[in-house]
């Protein structure tokens, strides 16, 4: 059964076409991976699905009464909600049931029994929804998401946007809906929390679709493979691995149709050509009405475009670039304390730690962004930083990433903006529309194409992979093994830095 029907998929962001004429079917019970480079459309997709875009052509066409449920990591919450308040409300229509109960066991006893048999109802209701177990699969559901070691008490307004974030999915997946539309749900999961995700969506019933650049997740949850390549979207039937060998084989064997189209194509031309107006003019005239009705294959379109990264580098000594001393970081109470560190000119050190525990505010104080509450922190004088900022915030988001770069290095000519832009993967087509338009990806590269464009000797990144497809992160790790100056980075995803890092910092726990 059928849940979810895509027919005759048409977008564009002005030039560029995401999809022409596209299709895609969900079914029940089917757990989908969507698949494809930075600005392939993956999470239009997405948006499209929840009618939050309007496509050029086509229809969405939802089964009528199934309930579905989005992850939007950056909605609104009541900051004045706790996290367990904010979670319960994934339960609202039971709640609502069970004071519906009450007032009528109320009036049963206020001597109208007619009101009995409703409230026996509700209470069977209640009981078949487990209403009564609901704190129970709070605390599981906020324990393998790491939002217990965050306290269910915390008011939403203390915690971090990767707190908020996870709370947010927590709720999602207790509200079981039919359908889960996930856009990049590992993005502020630490690798045991990852782990836990998987094993639940592998075990859930109902039906997903889930955006994802983490291969290991995808190849644990899904169960088919939606690619997007190619301006269209095709469904593949197993886990990733499975479709990586299907993708190439068909692909392969497309590369080998196209040819061998096309030779008979200029053959049957050639033939036309020579006897048009000769003795076979008629086998001519036949010829050319055959190759009208040909279904002729159109020839893949190359739009990879692998960013190559590079950082140049200022000079510096093997010297103390940074000494730390019982540093505590916070904005007015401490989130962590008693942080005690020093980092060695050209060394390569990653700083770990489940969300929430102060990564983030910490390199925040380090720049200077943020005052320390207490201790200090000091870099050397030769030291000159360049900083990658996790959040995808612009100040004009409607300026095109041509602008962006010309605002922050009006010296260069337009041809080395967009050489540039496209060194960093960004392709002619997306450097012409407004930022937030674009994929969180290519947001991603455009943030790294700034830093790549300023010298320095000290790089500080906070979770520069969160958006970036394969390439752009295996282009990334090379970039920074290659960058002879020093490197402090923030990350949950141990692939990435496990072979090139010298040391790790591991953060334990807030401070209480």
């Amino acid at each position: 059964m059928s849940l979810l029907e895509v027919e005759g998929l048409t977008h564009s962001f002005g030039e560029n076409i995401l999809y022409k004429n596209a299709s895609l079917i969900l079914n029940k019970g089917e757990h989908i991976g969507i698949v494809g480079q930075n600005g392939a459309g993956k999470s239009t997709l997405i948006k499209i699905c929840t009618g939050q875009l309007i496509p050029d052509n086509g229809k969405i066409i939802w089964q009528p009464d199934i309930t579905i449920g989005y992850l939007d990591q950056y909605a609104e919450i009541d900051r004045a909600f706790t996290m367990k308040e904010f979670l319960k409300t994934a339960f609202s229509k039971l709640y609502d049931m069970e004071r519906q109960m009450i007032q009528l066991y109320e009036k049963a006893a206020d001597g109208h029994p007619q009101s009995l048999e409703r409230a026996a109802y509700y209470q069977e209701q209640l009981e078949m929804a487990d209403f009564y177990t609901i704190d129970t699969a709070i605390e599981q559901v906020a324990n393998g998401l790491g939002l217990l070691a965050v306290g269910l008490d915390r008011p939403i307004g203390e915690m971090s946007g990767g707190q908020r974030a996870k709370a947010i999915l927590a709720k999602l997946l207790l509200e079981k809906p039919d359908v889960l539309l996930l856009d990049e749900p590992t993005n502020f999961l630490d690798k045991d929390h990852v782990t836990w995700l998987a094993e639940y969506l592998s075990d859930l019933e109902n039906a997903f679709l889930v955006v994802s650049h983490d291969l290991c997740f995808l190849d644990r949850i899904a169960n088919r493979i939606c690619d997007i390549d190619n301006n269209t979207i095709t469904k593949y039937y197993g886990a990733y691995s499975e479709f990586q060998q299907q993708k190439t084989l068909l692909r392969e064997d497309y590369i080998r149709q196209y040819a061998a189209q096309q030779k008979e194509i200029k053959k049957t031309e050639e033939f036309i050509r020579r006897n048009i107006a000769g003795r076979k003019a008629k086998m001519a005239r036949g010829r050319q009405k055959q190759l009208d009705r040909m279904d002729k294959l159109e020839a893949l379109e190359h739009k990879e475009m692998i960013p190559s990264f590079h950082f140049p580098v200022l000079p510096l000594t093997n010297t103390e670039h940074l000494s730390v001393k019982h540093l505590a970081v916070g904005y007015h109470d401490p989130v962590v304390s008693g942080i005690e560190f020093g980092i060695q000119g050209g060394e390569k050190v990653v700083i770990t730690g489940f969300n929430g525990v102060g990564k983030s505010t910490l390199l925040k104080t380090l720049i200077g962004q943020i005052a320390p509450l207490q201790g200090h922190c000091k870099f050397s004088d030769q030291v000159t930083l360049g900083y990658f900022e996790q959040d995808l915030l612009w100040e004009e988001p409607e300026q095109t990433p041509i602008q962006i770069i010309l605002d922050a290095h009006p010296d260069l000519a337009i041809k080395d903006v967009r050489r540039n832009l496209a060194r960093c993967g960004i392709s002619r087509e997306h450097a012409l529309q407004p930022i937030r338009t674009l994929s969180g990806g290519e947001q991603a590269k455009v943030k790294m194409c700034l830093l790549t464009l300023t010298p320095c000797n000290f790089l500080i990144l906070d979770e520069p992979t969160n958006h970036l497809d394969i390439q752009a992160k295996e282009s990334l790790k090379t970039a920074l093994c290659n960058f002879p100056g020093t490197v402090l980075l923030v990350s949950h995803e141990e692939a990435f830095y496990r072979d090139w890092t010298q040391r790790v910092i591991h953060i334990e726990k807030p401070a209480l």
